[in-house]
């Protein structure tokens, strides 16, 4: 059976995530759903299997997938087959075929994360469902000091939601990147890594905000690290300000 690799961008605001869950609509799931009818729904169900999961909120610019078909289609004709089952808040951007042991989730190298915020002193209708919302006086020169704290490889035990299941809290950040847009009136963060925890990125805007805010001193985030301790990073920043913007391989 011939794989296929899609780059696949998403909305996600009315998604409860990417995983397929009973009675929710999910990325996944819908995505199933079109894959499974293109290959006119065998008794196997085909399964489509992501780099990762995002969260209910979360969007994607290049989330990467992979799934088997039956019968070879050129990917020209999987890419638009797939546009027409699709709704309109999911995007097949690009279609390639890849060896069969190729797996979007096993085989990542690494993931980027972009963050949005609007710092207007008004919730924008227009940017509700796509940043997180932060009106407060914020210093960027203080975030954009602090950001270059996560460098490295690190235990996030104090970034990591409760609940998590990963078998371990360590994890590398490979880049970091801080941008103030101020005729937007919006900072972006931008994270590369190895792999992020469950919440992992918005507590670490979370971070960030404080300390651009004044209540953390600049240099909290070595501290945060050391301490091991989910209580000391109070703040999660919106779903809707996360995008995953590229998986490299």
């Amino acid at each position: 059976m011939p794989r296929y690799r899609a780059i696949v961008a998403y909305d996600g605001t009315d998604f409860s995530g990417w995983q397929v869950q009973p009675n929710k609509r999910t990325v996944q799931g819908e995505l199933e759903k079109a894959v499974n009818r293109m290959a006119k729904n065998p008794i196997q169900p085909i399964r489509v299997q992501g780099s990762g999961r995002t969260d209910a909120g979360v969007h994607a610019l290049g989330q990467v997938a992979h799934f088997d078909l039956p019968f070879d289609i050129p990917v020209i004709g999987v890419q638009k087959g797939l546009a027409t089952m699709l709704p309109f808040d999911i995007e097949i951007k690009t279609v390639e075929k890849v060896d069969s042991d190729f797996h979007a989730q096993y085989n990542a190298h690494t993931k980027t994360y972009l963050y949005r915020l609007s710092n207007r002193s008004f919730r924008d209708p227009f940017k509700r469902n796509y940043t997180g919302y932060w009106p407060r006086y914020l210093e960027p020169s203080k975030m954009e000091q602090a950001i270059n704290d996560y460098l490295g490889e690190h235990d996030w035990q104090s970034f990591a939601a409760a609940g998590f299941q990963a078998k371990t809290t360590v994890r590398t950040v490979t880049a970091v990147k801080f941008s103030n847009d101020v005729e937007q009136q919006e900072l972006i963060f931008e994270f590369t890594g190895t792999g992020f925890l469950y919440n992992q990125i918005r507590i670490m805007v979370g971070v960030l905000l404080e300390i651009g805010g004044g209540s953390r001193p600049v240099d909290d985030i070595p501290r945060l690290l050391a301490q091991k301790d989910r209580q000391q990073a109070r703040l999660t920043a919106p779903a809707s300000g996360l995008y995953l913007k590229s998986v490299d391989y």
